[in-house]
């Protein structure tokens, strides 16, 4: 397991595609937390949440990294590599966001 994540070149800072589980949303289901890949936009849901939406997206397009939309969280993750990016604050100016390792 890699102790920083490789992949913080390919963050493009998306806006959300949806409000809310874009699968989800689709199916009439629920979901605890939300994902944004931060590749493409994708919504999902996370892995507390039955449908896995956020993991799925991650094995069906291999973007590697999310980070939460919950309001009270500034935390992302690299599928990849398996690091948490904390603190995970959107970087104006460049579109690129910084890595703090634990």
């Amino acid at each position: 397991m890699q102790e920083t994540c490789t992949h913080q070149d390919q963050i493009q800072n998306p806006s959300p595609n949806t409000n809310g589980c874009e699968e989800c949303l689709k199916m009439g289901d629920s979901w605890v937390h939300l994902r944004l890949c931060e590749i493409c936009g994708h919504v999902g849901c996370c892995d507390s949440s039955k449908n896995r939406h956020a993991t799925k997206h991650f094995g069906k397009t291999e973007h590697p990294i999310m980070r939460s939309l919950e309001q009270a969280e500034d935390w992302g993750w690299c599928y990849v590599d398996e690091v948490m990016i904390e603190p995970f604050s959107r970087k104006k100016s460049s579109g690129r966001k910084e890595q703090t390792t634990l």
